[in-house]
């Protein structure tokens, strides 16, 4: 989500799930406003999100413990680390580039490339193989 919002594209969620939630501290780190649509909720289990601040940053271990917490359909993290422990306490885990494919799918967006490169712009790190991998699975 904060990729998206640096790049602009917040929109792009709402426009594929219609409402997302949101820890406290994603929020913080996004720094500003954030539309209705975007519900922030406090983590319950703060014994959790604390033990996964161990290893993680705040906002993707306040992610991993609201997911458990809400039954979360999906994940959406891009954090190496934070995406290998959602694995393995077996949450659906998404990312970022996989949800500009999956709205180029939807007709949200026309071209996967145009959104990377905004990413790219708004400094979000990903390897030339993996921008390559999913060009080639939007057909681009």
């Amino acid at each position: 989500m904060i990729a998206l919002d640096a790049a602009g594209s917040l929109g792009i969620l709402e426009r594929l799930y219609n409402t997302i939630a949101v820890p406290d501290a994603v929020v913080q780190e996004c720094g500003g406003a954030l539309p209705p649509w975007v519900q922030v909720h406090s983590v319950q289990n703060q014994a959790l999100a604390q033990s996964l601040r161990l290893n993680l940053g705040a906002g993707e271990a306040e992610a991993i413990a609201l997911s458990i917490e809400r039954s979360a359909a999906r994940l959406i993290l891009d954090d190496k680390k934070a995406r290998r422990v959602a694995r393995q306490l077996n949450l659906p885990v998404t990312g970022t580039l996989a949800v500009l494919l999956t709205a180029k799918e939807r007709g949200i967006i026309p071209k996967v490339r145009d959104a990377i490169d905004v990413l790219l712009a708004a400094n979000f790190r990903i390897s030339d193989a993996l921008v390559q991998e999913v060009l080639r699975r939007a057909g681009e």
